[in-house]
């Protein structure tokens, strides 16, 4: 643990109380603004879609300017952006609502790199570690995220704006963190040369493709359940201080993990931290079949968060392992690009099933991307083993043949 790298924990913080706010209050705004029931949820799905846009811009600002220059870029839009919501909040413009949480998308895109970010401020050894204590940071998120959307949400007479502004507040405060942390240098590029493999071929590795459908999936079918909770919540009689409550256990149980994650990814290796996560996965969904009393929204909203951990943070790990230095930025676009793209689907189909199939089914369907999920770390895990078995029998045999020559030369 350096400095740099707490003040990196702490703009990840301050990045989840972006995302936690826009979850707890997008929604909501979009069910008053919306012209259809079904379009609650769009708002959501457009923080995301212009995540998705955003990646590739990203990556080419980080490979021209460095880190610390686009993550500033990144708070700058952000704080643009949530000026932008408020106004559309004021006016009541719903697809002026919908260019404003677009346009913040792209600095979801950036703090989505902060976790990769993360690897390079620490020792190589230590880089698991790294990546889950500042992914922790978002612990900041869960304690003020909830509490700031409910003070904030009647500050002003029109309901909703002032926390939208309170978030402009929030991509300042970021500014001047980021500002004061020395981000590892970039790899020095030839000029006039392209630089490591293709992106095709990184992406067709294994490895990388269960990293991706691991950070992917186990995003989508977290950011289905979240996002539909707070629409649930309302259709079953909760007021918005006891579904931000539910919120703000589930994003503890999202970065508390942090904490020893990386040590279970150190000690048991990525691929069976991230089984654990998907068994929280399916016991979640579980719960939330059998009714839709506060407990079971808390409970299952909790194991949710903690599954999204092990997989998201296993997903990170396994994926460094896949690119030299040089490739890192295209390769980390391909995954975020990944995960924005299964995010827009699962955000549009929140809104979609909630509204017009109900909790339960919604809950059902996640089932899907769980099982095909399954499926990939099954396929990974016994590739690695029937690789690390034929490294042991290649080895035993050198071995046994280099016995008798030795005997005989002796």
């Amino acid at each position: 643990m350096n400095r740099h790298l707490l003040l990196l924990t702490l703009a990840q913080g301050l990045f989840l109380i972006n995302n936690i706010t826009f979850i707890a209050i997008n929604g909501l705004v979009g069910l008053q603004l919306a012209p259809w029931g079904w379009m609650a949820t769009l708002p959501v799905m457009g923080y995301v879609v212009g995540g998705a846009i955003a990646a590739p811009l990203v990556a080419r600002t980080q490979t021209r300017w460095g880190r610390q220059v686009s993550f500033q870029i990144g708070l700058l839009v952000a704080l643009g952006s949530a000026l932008l919501a408020a106004f559309a909040a004021w006016t009541r413009q719903f697809w002026l609502l919908m260019l404003a949480t677009m346009i913040a998308g792209y600095y979801n895109a950036n703090g989505q790199l902060y976790r990769f970010a993360a690897a390079e401020l620490a020792r190589p050894d230590w880089r698991e570690k790294a990546v889950s204590l500042v992914l922790a940071g978002g612990l900041l998120g869960a304690v003020i995220g909830p509490k700031l959307a409910t003070w904030a949400r009647a500050l002003l007479p029109t309901e909703f704006v002032g926390a939208y502004l309170s978030l402009a507040a929030v991509a300042v405060l970021g500014m001047a963190v980021v500002a004061a942390i020395r981000f590892a240098p970039a790899p020095p590029k030839p000029d006039g040369m392209a630089v490591g493999r293709p992106l095709g071929q990184i992406m067709r590795q294994p490895v990388f493709i269960v990293a991706a459908l691991g950070a992917a999936l186990g995003y989508g079918v977290m950011n289905l359940l979240m996002a539909a909770t707070p629409l649930a919540m309302q259709v079953c009689g909760f007021d918005f201080q006891a579904t931000a409550q539910v919120l703000q256990w589930h994003v503890i149980g999202m970065f508390a993990p942090g904490f020893f994650t990386g040590h279970l990814i150190r000690r048991l290796g990525a691929l069976p931290v991230m089984a654990a996560g998907l068994l929280l996965n399916l016991l979640c969904v579980a719960i939330a079949l059998t009714g839709v009393a506060l407990e079971q929204f808390t409970i299952a909203l909790l194991l949710l968060g903690v599954g999204w951990n092990f997989l998201f943070t296993g997903s990170t790990t396994l994926a460094l392992t896949t690119w030299q230095p040089e490739e890192k930025d295209r390769a980390q676009a391909a995954i975020n690009f990944c995960v924005f793209a299964t995010m827009t689907l699962t955000s549009f189909a929140s809104g979609a099933l909630v509204t017009t199939q109900g909790w339960f089914w919604l809950n059902l369907g996640s089932l899907l991307p769980l099982l095909l999920l399954a499926a990939a770390l099954a396929w990974l895990g016994m590739r690695t083993a029937e690789a690390k078995a034929l490294t042991q029998d290649t080895v035993g045999a050198r071995a046994h043949t280099a016995a008798p020559a030795r005997a005989e030369h002796r």
